[in-house]
């Protein structure tokens, strides 16, 4: 792995890292702010939901304002942005000085806009400077291991944040994870360009590499590419797909360390500690499913390459989930869930090297489509798991999450990664 590619990798994979740090440290405080602001379940369900909801909407605008100002100038802007909104959810008032409803008006409104600015992270990284560094047939490992920066980011964020609330509480926690979004906005502005030709540290061999399995007139993406990406029946289906699985992912992302302390009963030091462990979990499977995409697609092409590794991991993560949910052990369920986060993992790098294969370069529009899609069940499953865990229990709460995982696996039968986009609507 030598070449300036792999350093603006190593970077990407950085600033995933600290992303996730920036936007799970709520649900790690999320115990102990409830309490402290005299929230109940629902309304913490609304604030979780109204991130959600602010980073689903605008995943696809957030692709098309990558595309106008470039990875590098968007990057850096929305990283400072998290910094300056972690701060103010941190600074937001007691029951001091507001009422219960303004506060928790005030933390939606927050978490929204939280959720707006880091929108545009993953589609931009992935379908704009990793499409542009890399080679087609190298897109998986670096697919996976952003997965994976995110999943190590979200693994150190439970023991430190929990760490930090132990001596400053929770509102000190947060500031002091603030700054990181502008060490993120200062070394991507720096390194990173957004055409490998305008690196000043660019091989003509390396730029030769990049560029030696794309189309030669590719170019930028076209004016209206977004209405083909909306109109095309294999994005619209891996969407879809992924819409199913990420059901899973945020059942993890905002209820696991919840779970955990409420309805388990773990100390928060421990439950920081199983969180932690399963999110390291995730990032093994991330980066063994960019490992082992790459290498099932040269093997058997784009097509059953993805499919194959996709349905797979989730097939196994419906089952992990359905075990875990339903076993009257505490161990054997938190093993179960753990391992199914793994698998759930393994999906990633394939779900984005198709719709990045089905796309071309319009990837940045058509991964947006995707996120917007992958994202909507935070909103979901935010509102649903606290009504469903309220009136079935627990167990019925976390099994809805394999009848998603399921119907995920099922739609790839009907998804052709190799067909180009728009050709499916001829």
């Amino acid at each position: 792995m030598r070449g300036t590619r792999w350093i603006v990798l190593a970077i990407i994979v950085f600033a995933s890292f600290i992303a996730y740090v920036l936007r799970t440290n709520v649900s790690i405080v999320s115990e102990t702010m409830m309490h402290d602001l005299g929230m109940n379940e629902y309304q913490l369900g609304m604030i979780f939901s109204a991130f959600a909801a602010g980073y689903a909407i605008f995943q696809f605008p957030g692709g098309v304002f990558g595309d106008k100002f470039g990875p590098r100038f968007t990057i850096s802007a929305i990283a400072i942005a998290w910094a300056v909104l972690t701060v103010i959810t941190a600074l937001i008032p007691g029951t001091d000085v507001l009422s219960v409803g303004a506060i928790v008006a005030a933390l939606i409104v927050t978490r929204f806009m939280v959720g707006v600015v880091h929108a545009p992270f993953f589609p931009v990284t992935i379908g704009g400077t990793i499409a542009s560094w890399f080679p087609v047939r190298q897109w998986g490992l670096p697919n996976g291991l952003s997965s994976t920066g995110l999943t190590l980011g979200a693994a150190i964020t439970a023991p430190m944040v929990v760490w930090l609330m132990e001596d400053y509480g929770w509102r000190g926690a947060l500031l002091m994870t603030a700054p990181a979004g502008l060490v993120v906005a200062f070394v991507y502005h720096w390194y990173v360009r957004d055409d490998p030709k305008d690196h000043p540290r660019i091989s003509a061999a390396e730029l030769s590499l990049i560029k030696s399995d794309r189309p030669a007139a590719e170019g930028g993406p076209e004016k209206g590419a977004w209405k083909l990406a909306l109109k095309d029946r294999n994005v619209l289906l891996i969407t879809i797909s992924y819409f199913c699985m990420n059901y899973v992912f945020y059942l993890f992302f905002n209820w696991f360390f919840f779970y955990l302390v409420d309805v388990k009963g773990f100390a928060a030091a421990d439950a920081g500690m199983l969180t932690a462990a399963l999110w390291i979990l995730g990032a093994i499977g991330a980066t063994a499913g960019g490992f082992i995409c790459d290498v099932l697609v040269r093997r058997f092409g784009i097509r059953l390459g993805t499919r194959y590794l996709t349905m797979t991991g989730l097939i196994l993560s419906a089952i992990f989930l359905f075990i875990g949910a339903t076993s009257d052990s505490v161990v054997l369920t938190v093993v179960m869930l753990c391992i199914c986060f793994a698998c759930n993992q393994l999906t990633e790098a394939p779900i984005w090297v198709a719709t990045m294969a089905v796309s071309g370069r319009h990837a940045a529009v058509a991964t947006g489509v995707l996120n917007t899609g992958g994202n909507l069940p935070g909103f979901v499953g935010g509102m649903l798991v606290p009504v469903t865990a309220n009136l079935w229990g627990w167990p019925a709460a976390i099994v809805t999450g394999s009848v998603f995982a399921i119907i995920a696996a099922l739609l790839w039968v009907f998804i052709r990664a190799d067909e180009p986009m728009g050709a499916s609507q001829e």
